[in-house]
């Protein structure tokens, strides 16, 4: 099994989603807290989501702003640096996770300090962030409250949203009981498993932090190229302590991030929150452009990570995926998901939308990476919740496509071709047969009667490779009549005939 860094905590090797899967879904605790977590969650966001009597064209526009902005992305990048520039930042852009992480590190080193804290981020996690940061010798604390459980309990995040879904509030308590008081401030004696107390608990335990911090490390929801404004969107407040009360702030931000103006940014400010918390609103909105002098503060960077952003955007079926406003709308309702959870999809992108992102961004030539693709039932829930539209079953095909067959596609800026993956053959050559039979009509005719006639001797699984798809499902039996003599005999060729 090929290693790959995933930029999280524990093990660099994961295995592939089929084998992580088959163990996930014997874990009742986790399909226990998935289930309850998810459908609350979907009944909520559907609630919100038929409140809005233009949701379909909020949904259009926001697939035309994604896509408009990606087709002149150079030219809104510039426009960011300059914007961010002229307000007082400083801008600095990384090709991959190394050249990000070692940027950030030497800006922290810079200040002398050895802490920072964390607004909740899914690119610091892509790039192994704080893990970087450690071996410099600089701790990075969480501040989200499901960032902070998974970072205390030595865990990895399984849900976009809400990282820690996967946990319980007894889980919750012991976790805070054992792990607190290694990180700073303790549990209060007696905690028990109430959200209340949990809640205050994290808050005591966060205050000093917040309060003694002098750099702070966020990413960004959505960045405006016009102004060269920030956006970071949160409902616990930590965020705004975060991008506030520290001296230093730096924000690491995918490219696809940008929308150009202000009057763009209305419309997903309408679209994230209900699809995401499905409240109309977030309590928490926060925005910054550059440095003000006596307000929030003194030194702010943007660091723009491209890390195969650039070669996903070369893919003209597979870019769609960068339009993601990560809401997590696609795994709430996603049942592979529901049952699977997040970790087995080995990546800090876990659901449909991770099935189709983390094999564009590190590629499919690991054992992970090339069984994504394949995490899905291609039911189109997904596609049907997403608030810009993305088809992800139609990238899940492509990518399919891509294991199987191999091919072009871009890689660090470069084209090349890709060989198809291993394991693959079978499926190779199921696809060439049926390719050749529904190419002719006649042979077509000819099999279908043959495996009528047959029918009486045909298996109950199958073999060989089939045996993986037969092991969980029943095997479709063979009508005692092709349709097409069934048409002929029933209606004699009179439709055909006018």
């Amino acid at each position: 099994m090929s290693a790959t860094f995933l930029g999280m905590p524990g093990s660099p090797v994961f295995p592939p989603f089929p084998r992580a899967a088959h163990d996930a879904v014997r874990d009742t605790t986790l399909r226990g807290n998935l289930r309850h977590a998810t459908s609350t969650i979907r009944a909520k966001r559907a609630a919100a989501v038929a409140e809005m009597p233009d949701w379909a064209a909020l949904r259009s526009a926001g697939r035309q702003i994604k896509d408009h902005t990606l087709r002149h992305l150079d030219r809104y990048l510039v426009r960011v640096e300059e914007a961010v520039t002229a307000a007082g930042g400083t801008v600095h852009w990384a090709v991959d996770a190394e050249e990000a992480n070692r940027i950030v590190a030497s800006l922290v080193k810079a200040t002398g300090e050895h802490e920072v804290v964390k607004v909740k981020s899914m690119a610091t996690q892509e790039i192994g962030l704080n893990e970087a940061l450690e071996a410099e010798g600089v701790r990075a604390y969480e501040t989200d409250l499901a960032e902070l459980i998974v970072q205390l309990g030595h865990d990895r995040p399984s849900h976009i949203l809400v990282p820690a879904i996967h946990r319980n509030r007894g889980e919750i308590r012991d976790i805070f009981r054992s792990e607190m008081g290694e990180w700073g401030r303790p549990a209060p004696e007696g905690l028990t498993d109430t959200p209340a107390e949990l809640a205050e608990a994290a808050r005591l335990h966060l205050r000093e932090k917040f309060l003694r911090a002098k750099v702070g490390i966020s990413g960004a929801n959505f960045v405006v190229a016009e102004t060269g404004t920030l956006v970071v969107v949160e409902s616990e407040g930590n965020g705004r302590m975060c991008l506030t009360l520290p001296e230093t702030l730096i924000s690491v931000v995918g490219i696809e991030k940008i929308v150009p103006t202000w009057r763009d940014l209305e419309v997903f400010l309408q679209t994230l929150p209900r699809s995401s918390t499905a409240e109309r609103m977030n309590p928490y909105t926060s925005m910054w452009t550059g440095t003000t002098d006596g307000d929030g503060p003194e030194t702010f960077h943007l660091v723009l990570l491209d890390n195969g952003r650039t070669d996903t955007l070369a893919d003209e079926v597979g870019r769609q995926a960068l339009r993601c406003i990560r809401c997590s709308a696609c795994l709430n309702v996603c049942p592979v998901y529901e049952r699977a959870g997040g970790h087995a999809y080995g990546s800090v992108y876990p659901g449909p939308i991770g099935a189709i992102l983390s094999p564009q961004l590190r590629g499919t030539t690991s054992e992970i990476d090339a069984s994504l693709p394949y995490a899905s039932s291609l039911c189109g829930a997904c596609y049907e919740v997403c608030p810009v539209a993305i088809d992800i079953p139609e990238v899940l095909v492509h990518l399919r496509e891509r294991v199987v067959e191999g091919g072009p596609v871009t890689r660090a800026g470069n084209r090349v071709l890709l060989k198809p993956a291993k394991g693959h053959a079978a499926e190779r050559a199921a696809m060439r047969a049926a390719r050749w039979a529904l190419t002719r009509p006649g042979a077509l005719r000819g099999g279908q009667r043959l495996a009528s006639r047959t029918r009486r001797f045909h298996p109950r699984a199958l073999p060989g490779p089939g045996r993986a798809w037969t092991g969980t499902r029943d095997l479709p039996p063979v009508p005692v009549e092709p349709f097409r003599d069934w048409w002929q005999r029933t209606h004699g060729g009179k439709e055909a005939a006018k």
